[in-house]
């Protein structure tokens, strides 16, 4: 089983609809996929059309076993299986800091699953926080959505500064450009020269501005149910497989 997070310090860089695509397509492709929302906004649920699981908190979460079990709900599609986010998510901080081994509750929790699934995505929140190192050393790859622009760039940094200065493992680092159009110089510069200079991997794909990502609010599907054609869903197919090539080499 292999723990994927999908990961940016900054909100609003396509984090989620990154995660809700990949795991579909990892679904589609025949793995036993689990989206775990850890985002208390729950987008990813709601995209899944998900609702958040009732008498949910911090401390269940946390205690794993056959309750965490129960919280997990199937979607509309084979082989994917979605463990919903919930609004008291934002205080797993607060909870994690009176644990023992506080770094590893979420790799306590998820080891159990690996009979289960192939793959789990986690959709994380834009922080730096207690629950970020849990995931981080849980995760066996970081996915980071990076937009080709100077503020991006400079988060970026940050993020890596942080990375080594905490002794985490470097290597976990996976980066797409996301949201980009080709019209502007400056996004242009960028995706040809930042990976040259940056630590991370950095994949060929990239993920296109587009409207229709946007309308996967309204359709409450991934874009390749409904846009299957667009630019933006090649890219997301493009993006996918060498994803996946990089797992399994």
């Amino acid at each position: 089983m292999k723990i994927l997070s999908i990961y940016n310090i900054k909100g609003g860089v396509g984090k989620t609809a990154a995660a809700v695509n990949m795991a579909y397509m990892s679904a589609k492709d025949g793995l036993k996929t689990l989206l775990f929302d850890l985002d208390p906004q729950g987008s990813a649920s709601y995209y899944f059309r998900v609702k958040a699981p009732k008498k949910a908190s911090p401390e269940k979460l946390l205690k794993g076993g056959r309750k965490l079990e129960k919280k997990i709900r199937g979607s509309d599609f084979h082989n994917l299986d979605i463990l919903p986010s919930h609004i008291s998510y934002r205080n797993l901080d607060l909870t994690l800091d009176g644990k023992k081994r506080s770094k590893e509750r979420i790799n306590e929790i998820l080891r159990p699953f690996e009979k289960d699934y192939d793959i789990i995505f986690i959709d994380c929140p834009p922080n730096v926080t207690l629950l970020s190192e849990n995931i981080f050393l849980a995760s066996d790859k970081i996915v980071i959505p990076v937009i080709p622009t100077t503020l991006s760039m400079i988060s970026y940094r940050k993020l890596m500064d942080f990375f080594v200065d905490s002794g985490l493992d470097i290597s976990k680092v996976l980066v797409f450009f996301s949201m980009t159009e080709k019209r502007k110089k400056l996004h242009r510069e960028i995706i040809e020269k930042m990976p040259e200079k940056e630590s991370g991997f950095f994949f060929k794909s990239h993920i296109p501005y587009s409207s229709h990502m946007e309308k996967m609010g309204v359709h409450r599907k991934p874009l390749l149910e409904f846009m299957p054609d667009s630019p933006a869903a090649k890219s997301c197919k493009n993006l996918w497989i060498e994803l996946k090539n990089h797992l399994l080499s």
